[in-house]
């Protein structure tokens, strides 16, 4: 079975966003002039943006903090914790990013146990939290497209930036001519999470840019989403056919 696609600045506090514009007014398309309506914008367009926006706010309070360091050494503590934690935010909304690309797809063959390990290391999500379930020879599929690996990472990384730390568990099953890759986690808010894979353009933020793009990967590669929620938990399943 194989799963196969058809410098220091002098104004400190404010040179991370006079970079960060530039860079969006270098890559974002110009107006159109003459009343011609802009097209909606492709998905390149709509991951810069969403960084862009989402970066704006934790950039500009690190780069506060970390010029407060020198000035305020009794809470230097408390200032690298911030740091840290702003940090650690931006790597995630980068890690989403990344994943959302559209890569091309790698050549040759993998199995489905690599593109895991792959998957699991990119998304940031702590080993502890994650539990797998592999049916019999599932780790053994073979997987010959790109997006097989980035709808994992996309599942795993919004379920560490939006899980507050609760644990999750990925079954990976095995059916004649299908493998499902399903992802259960409790506290997960189904109203948001469906609407976030319902829409049909690529949202102008990172709200919900890493579900839209697992439901347009998995489209592409002939595959179903199902989903059930509970009281309990909520498991969100990928169904990908056998090419």
């Amino acid at each position: 079975m194989t799963l196969a696609p058809d410098v220091p600045t002098s104004k400190p506090s404010h040179g991370l966003l006079n970079d960060l514009a530039r860079v969006l007014r270098a890559h974002l398309p110009r107006p159109r002039r003459g009343g011609t309506p802009t097209p909606p914008p492709s998905t390149e367009d709509a991951v810069l943006r969403a960084l862009c926006h989402d970066m704006r706010s934790p950039l500009a309070s690190l780069e506060a903090v970390l010029g407060s360091l020198d000035r305020l050494p009794d809470g230097g503590r408390e200032l690298l914790d911030l740091a840290r934690a702003q940090t650690a935010h931006l790597s995630s909304m980068l890690r989403t990013a990344d994943a959302t690309a559209g890569a091309p797809p790698r050549a040759g063959t993998r199995l489905l146990r690599d593109v895991l390990q792959a998957a699991v290391a990119s998304a940031g999500l702590p080993r502890a939290l994650l539990s797998v379930e592999m049916a019999d020879g599932a780790d053994e599929v073979g997987v010959a497209d790109a997006r097989v690996g980035r709808i994992l990472t996309n599942l795993l990384e919004n379920a560490h930036r939006h899980g507050a730390g609760r644990p999750v568990l990925l079954r990976v099953g095995r059916r004649r001519g299908w493998v499902d890759l399903s992802l259960t986690q409790a506290g997960v808010p189904t109203g948001r999470v469906v609407g976030h894979l319902s829409r049909p353009e690529p949202p102008l933020d990172l709200t919900g840019l890493g579900l839209w793009s697992v439901r347009r990967q998995t489209r592409e590669l002939g595959g179903r989403i199902v989903w059930a929620g509970s009281r309990a938990a909520f498991t969100l399943t990928i169904q990908l056919p056998d090419r």
